[in-house]
């Protein structure tokens, strides 16, 4: 930016505190509504695979489209903020990840397949990098941490999500009905919240982000902490019903305990978690978080019983939930365009949520799954080792580097905990 003055738009009647109470809201059924259509599409993918016909191969090529489409497209969410404002680019895109839930079922052969699930990764993203960057301009303005929230408010939505896609099949409902029926209630959810957002516009003499660009080295550095996370998070989720029926000897019935407890623990964790971020500030929550994770990959990797193999994986949810709404906080606060930064750190993190269940598949089937938890487990150590990397900027070095710092409340607000 080449004016250290915050935009005209972002005056202290928009971020009154009522209002500044209204976008908080907003942006938490945001998210809410963005995992709600995860947790719908996981719950047919079976239903996918078999209506078309796919072995498992096949089916895993076309899965690793939406996370190509997302690592395309995400730079571009910058650019339509700069251009639209942020309520209308959330309100489009936001739209368009919840419309592109039909697509996959309706799609006749693997190559319709792959096509619908670029378009689904594509508006995934984008919509993503639009609400953390829209979350950390609430969060600035309210004056405490609230990214954790609002990434438990979407581990919760895609709960729901999957509670009522577990129900449509329970029932025998068409995977194209089920499908077509949630993106239609979801696109007319995601309009009518969106109105709430705030619109937050570039200055006048400011720069448009380009259309694609290297991640900045500030991205790159928080989103290897964001990997480890990440990697821990997409291993666990896949890997751990298997390796509580391999490895401790437990019955279908309680291997599938594993993942209840990991995503359970996960989404409390990171609803409570902006709770312990004003009480030990960003570093140390992740630091505490990466050491609580650590431990429960090493209950996993000596486990020979259920039993702590079940809590090892709870303690990895619990440890793990705070790094990624803390690492797109920090990036969000790292240089002059933070949906860049944002869309940066993004594109690391769903590269180790590409990676890690393959790689996981690769090991344990070059050594073992036992081998496979031990890698985790040094990658959540790297969370306490990095930790600082989250550390919050102090406005006096946003200042001096030429971004805009958004204005003060109309109102005193309680001043926050992390350090900024």
């Amino acid at each position: 930016m080449t004016s250290s003055s915050p935009p005209a738009q972002w005056s202290p009647a928009q971020w009154s505190p009522a209002r500044v109470r209204r976008a908080h809201l907003t942006m938490r059924a945001a998210f809410a509504v963005h995992g709600a259509v995860q947790g719908s599409f996981a719950t047919r993918i079976p239903w996918i695979k078999d209506h078309l016909g796919l072995s498992a191969g096949t089916l895993g090529l076309a899965l690793v489209c939406p996370a190509i489409g997302s690592s395309l497209m995400m730079p571009l969410a910058g650019r339509l903020m700069h251009r639209y404002g942020s309520r209308a680019a959330l309100r489009v895109l936001l739209g368009l990840w919840c419309a592109t839930l039909a697509l996959p079922a309706l799609a006749p052969g693997l190559p319709w397949l792959c096509a619908a699930l670029l378009a689904f990764g594509a508006t995934s993203g984008m919509a993503d990098v639009v609400m953390n960057a829209l979350g950390i301009a609430v969060e600035e303005h309210k004056g405490k941490s609230i990214m954790s929230g609002l990434h438990g408010m979407w581990s919760a939505g895609t709960l729901v999500g999957a509670a009522v896609g577990v129900s449509a099949v329970r029932v025998g409902l068409d995977g194209r009905v089920h499908l077509a029926l949630m993106a239609a209630a979801l696109v007319v959810a995601a309009l009518l919240i969106t109105s709430g957002a705030p619109d937050v516009r570039p200055h006048e003499d400011e720069a448009a982000p380009p259309r694609f660009s290297l991640p900045p080295k500030a991205a790159l550095v928080i989103g290897a902490i964001g990997f480890c996370g990440v990697f821990a998070e997409g291993g666990s989720s896949d890997w751990c019903a298997v390796y509580l029926k391999e490895i401790a000897h437990a019955s279908p019935a309680v291997a599938a305990l594993a993942y209840t407890a990991f995503s359970c623990t996960m989404a409390v964790s990171r609803l409570v978690g902006d709770l312990v971020v004003r009480r030990l500030g960003a570093v140390r929550t992740l630091r505490i978080g990466g050491a609580v994770s650590t431990l429960g990959g090493l209950l996993v990797v000596l486990a020979h019983t259920p039993a702590p193999a079940i809590i090892g994986f709870a303690l990895i949810g619990v440890g793990i939930s705070t790094t990624v709404p803390l690492c797109f906080a920090a990036a969000g606060r790292r240089g002059p365009v933070p949906s860049q930064a944002i869309a940066g750190v993004a594109t690391v993190t769903y590269t180790s949520g590409l990676v890690a269940p393959a790689a996981i598949g690769g090991i344990a089937g070059a050594s073992s799954l036992t081998t496979s938890f031990v890698l985790v487990t040094v990658l959540t150590l790297g969370l306490v080792l990095g930790a600082g990397v989250v550390r919050p900027t102090p406005r006096k070095e946003v200042a001096a580097s030429g971004v805009a710092a958004p204005a003060a409340p109309a109102a005193p607000a309680s001043s926050p905990t992390t350090g900024r």
